[in-house]
């Protein structure tokens, strides 16, 4: 028998007085049952805690990637017609809003990076959440004020609501709770 085989062998009788106390399950066995997922939240590995400071949104870097693969199969194009390396410009700019849009969510504010500004909203003036198209949330702030948020969509709803405090509500748990008052 090897030294990395783990099946069990019988062990030598001890007393009770040297035996060891059991070793705690190793990391991957232990559950946290304060753990909100999501499916992107889950996909890119990001844990939400309730109680957590903040929890931020922003568009996969791996878009940076693809825009790069696209610079360079378009290089000989590039710099084949006089002028045309101008057209440079928009992958540059497509990176920059990459690298600067971000939604930021805690208990007390929501903070909205755009490409070239900033705003800080306290969660008492977000009258509620309006999903537009392709599932985009906006935050609605008054009658005709809608502030988006970036690269947050609908399926980001329940880390959203762990991450505001409970301000806003997880429309996953009320539909849980709706369809459990139907059945009975």
């Amino acid at each position: 028998m090897s030294s990395t085989d783990d099946r069990a062998t019988p062990a030598a009788p001890a007393d009770d007085a040297s035996a060891a106390p059991p070793a705690a399950p190793p990391a991957s066995q232990q559950v946290d049952s304060e753990l909100a997922w999501t499916p992107q939240v889950r996909d890119e590995g990001r844990k939400v805690r309730a109680g957590s400071r903040a929890l931020v949104f922003k568009p996969s870097r791996l878009t940076i990637f693809a825009i790069l693969v696209a610079v360079v199969g378009s290089t000989p194009l590039v710099f084949s017609l006089p002028w045309f390396w101008v057209v440079l410009v928009v992958p540059v700019a497509a990176i920059a809003w990459i690298l600067r849009v971000r939604t930021t969510v805690d208990p007390e504010t929501l903070v909205v990076r755009g490409p070239l500004s900033s705003r800080t909203v306290d969660w008492d003036d977000v009258r509620g959440l309006r999903i537009g198209s392709r599932s985009r949330i906006s935050a609605v702030l008054g009658e005709d004020d809608d502030l988006v948020l970036p690269a947050v969509h609908a399926r980001d709803l329940p880390a959203l609501s762990v991450a505001s405090g409970g301000r806003i509500a997880d429309p996953a748990a009320l539909t849980e709770v709706t369809d459990r008052a139907e059945d009975h």
